[in-house]
């Protein structure tokens, strides 16, 4: 079932693309250089190549700040706002999302706020578990009184459940349907399935009891390409993809158009 900022973001189509623009290496990251200026003709470049491709939204997301902290400094914050708000004006009309890695939920709103974006993919939102930046808390309750307090009730907050690159032992108890309906539960906008990590498929035994146990919109946030989608698009109403778009498959590679363009010949109309 698709939630009112679901469908005001993404309308009635049967699935919904999202096209991950991963920002080169922020300000006070190990990996950055040359300043802001780079980072933000790359993610024009990226956002204008996808727009191209008939994309239906885009995210950016700061992947290349590696090693991530749990608190990211506001440098971070006010870089990916100043990005965000760029692609924004060049593509006013496309659904615009961002994720500040890692966890910090709270700051991606306000930068959707500042920038005008539309959702955010928010990590830790129910079930406290570790992962490889250290113990995440659940925040579904302090976010949404944030979001609340900041007016932006508008801002679609998507959230990872059971996410990527994390240890769940401590919920070992907890299956992915309990996790999914403590989301809905607690007013998640749409649920986001993964692979274990980047890149790698999701379970689709997985997908399809999330999908038939909760009346969220579902989506897939990993391992999806232009090969597999037909067989997850009964199961799903989006797909946000990052690594098969990138030449060679790699996160850390290139947009390779050609990639956009293949997966997109295959959307179900």
């Amino acid at each position: 079932m698709k939630t009112a900022r679901f469908l005001r973001l993404f309308g009635e189509r049967p699935l919904t693309v999202v096209g991950m623009i991963h920002l080169r290496a922020l300000p006070g990251t190990p990996h950055h250089d040359e300043g802001v200026e780079p980072i933000l003709d790359q993610a024009l470049i990226e956002a204008d190549t996808y727009y191209d491709a008939g994309i239906h939204a885009l995210m950016i997301e700061n992947m290349h700040d590696v090693p991530y902290v749990r608190q990211p400094g506001p440098e971070v914050s006010a870089t990916m706002a100043v990005v965000a708000s760029a692609i924004k004006q060049a593509h006013p009309r496309m659904p615009l999302g961002i994720q500040i890695l890692a966890g910090a939920n709270r700051e991606a709103l306000a930068c959707a706020l500042a920038a005008g974006a539309d959702f955010i993919r928010a990590e830790g939102y129910v079930f406290g578990h570790v992962a490889d930046e250290g113990y995440l808390e659940a925040c579904a309750g302090e976010l949404l009184r944030y979001r609340k307090a900041i007016d932006a009730e508008y801002i679609a907050v998507f959230t990872d459940i059971k996410k990527k690159h994390s240890s769940h032992a401590i919920t070992a108890d907890v299956d992915i349907v309990e996790t999914a309906q403590a989301a809905e539960f607690f007013l998640s906008d749409g649920l986001i399935l993964t692979g274990a990590a980047t890149g790698r498929a999701a379970s689709l035994e997985e997908l399809r009891a999330v999908h038939q146990a909760s009346r969220l919109p579902v989506l897939i946030g990993s391992g999806i390409t232009a090969e597999n989608l037909a067989t997850y698009a009964p199961w799903t109403d989006g797909v946000i993809v990052g690594s098969h778009f990138k030449r060679d498959g790699h996160w850390a590679n290139p947009l390779d158009a050609d990639r956009v363009r293949r997966l997109m010949d295959v959307v179900p109309n």
